[in-house]
């Protein structure tokens, strides 16, 4: 959640007439510009006119994530989420301008969070805490405030659901691809049917705040004896179906100027920790955390000497198990990739159902080369050396000053230029934890982590 409102509601608009009305007068503008514009381009010259259209597109799909934005409610997680796994789906200029949604921070005026807490806790229980009225953050389908419990001290955090938000979510879902039919911004297949069906399970889940509340509980009990970590306790006595209260557990931001000023042995550290419990998740519970945003994380700094520096982890809404179908062979991929192992990481593709059996030996070399090249950072140096430059002289990888998402785009081009026909869109379970690795490549750049990838990850593999 974002940390500093900016302004605040009186309420969200959850009616899913005055939603379908915003967003379908919204659609219509863009249609009309779109036109226009489209029209204009018929003037451009032949070759100056895929430019022009890329720029019509991207004010476009920018002037719609405005208007998305001003509803706030779950419609705007909708767009979070399409922002974040939509890049199999979605023109990159969609993609481009939902991502300008995570910087949403209006607060809805205490007044009304006030009332709903009443609803849902009653006067008794609600007279029980002293609440801080200035929210100490919020995001598109919650906020969350400061509180303290009279009888014991003890400080608590209540994330408060926006009322009507979860009622509002199938009404967002079909206003928002509604709109892609009509604007046919990104042709409706089968796959993409697919894939909206799994944003609309994501976003049943993050409004399920039960489910959250149990998932908090349960990697609270997997992580009670890891120092590293901290998983906030539940107050089951303050929380609902519409509200969570947890321990109030204070940190910095991963990409804060503090945490980015510690010493490297101290943010070394911190990413050990960080890609231990993803490998965690992958290869021992098969469940993890798949929203990737830095929010869901917080460091408390340590003093360097005999208090360790700890990760703080929030916010459990985007919890995920994953079937046997699709962990097996995603570990069975990791691994194959880890050991440069062609052999090993087709059995996985077709697993999956990704690669057929008589896929040609140049499509699979040019696939195989592009995932030995994915896991670089794990393997180990003296068997698979990545470019010297990003080696210390300790054999410790350079996270914040590798390339690596260049040149993979650069062999993903080279690869899909002649084999893309011979292998299917990975499954949408896939995507996620794909998603995950993803998050924790970026978690290590922006700390300018120098770590022996391949030690933390090898023994998941014996």
């Amino acid at each position: 959640m974002s940390d500093k409102p900016k302004t605040t509601l009186k309420r969200v608009k959850t009616g899913a007439f005055e939603r379908r009305f915003s967003m379908a007068k919204a659609g219509f503008v863009a249609g009309t510009l779109l036109a226009a514009q489209s029209a204009g381009n018929l003037f451009t010259r032949k070759e100056d006119r895929a430019g022009r259209q890329s720029e019509i597109l991207s004010k476009q799909a920018l002037y719609l994530a405005e208007e998305i934005g001003k509803l706030k409610g779950s419609i705007v997680k909708i767009g979070q989420m399409m922002a974040l796994y939509g890049e199999h789906f979605l023109p990159q200029e969609v993609t481009d301008a939902l991502h300008t949604l995570e910087d949403d921070t209006a607060a809805l005026e205490w007044t009304t969070i006030y009332e709903e807490l009443e609803d849902e806790l009653g006067a008794a229980r609600l007279a029980l805490l002293e609440i801080d009225e200035e929210p100490l953050g919020c995001a598109s389908i919650g906020q969350v405030h400061r509180a303290v419990i009279k009888a014991t001290g003890e400080e608590i955090c209540l994330k408060i659901q926006y009322p009507g938000v979860a009622e509002a979510v199938d009404s967002d879902l079909g206003a928002v691809e509604g709109l892609l039919r009509m604007l046919k911004i990104v042709p409706i297949t089968e796959e993409f049917q697919q894939w909206f069906a799994e944003i609309r399970e994501m976003m049943h889940r993050e409004v399920d705040y039960v489910h959250e509340a149990e998932k908090t509980v349960l990697f609270r009990e997997r992580l009670k004896d890891d120092p590293r970590f901290i998983v906030p306790k539940i107050y089951p006595e303050f929380s609902t179906a519409n509200v969570i209260a947890t321990a109030y557990e204070p940190g910095v931001n991963i990409d804060s100027p503090q945490t980015k000023a510690l010493s490297q042995e101290r943010r070394n550290a911190i990413c050990t920790a960080a890609l231990d419990l993803c490998w965690k998740e992958v290869f021992l519970w098969g469940e993890m955390q798949t929203d990737p945003n830095f929010g869901n994380y917080f460091v408390r700094l340590g003093n360097g000497a005999d208090v360790p520096d700890r990760i703080v982890l929030l916010d459990f809404g985007a919890v995920r198990k994953f079937s046997d179908h699709t962990i097996e062979p995603g570990r069975t991929l990791v691994k194959a990739a880890f050991l440069h192992d062609e052999a090993l990481l087709f059995k996985g593709l077709e697993a999956l159902k990704m690669a057929a059996p008589d896929t040609p030996d140049n499509a699979k070399r040019s696939l195989s080369k592009l995932c030995f090249m994915a896991i670089e950072p794990f393997a180990d140096p003296d068997k698979f050396p990545p470019p010297p430059e990003l080696l210390t002289a300790k054999g410790e990888y350079r996270w914040g000053q590798s390339n690596l998402p260049s040149r993979l785009s650069v062999q993903a081009g080279m690869s899909a230029a002649g084999s893309s026909r011979h292998f299917t869109v990975p499954p949408r379970e896939l995507m996620f934890l794909v998603r995950k690795i993803m998050g924790a490549y970026t978690f290590m750049s922006v700390l300018n982590a120098e770590i022996r990838g391949h030690e933390i990850l090898r023994p998941y593999l014996q």
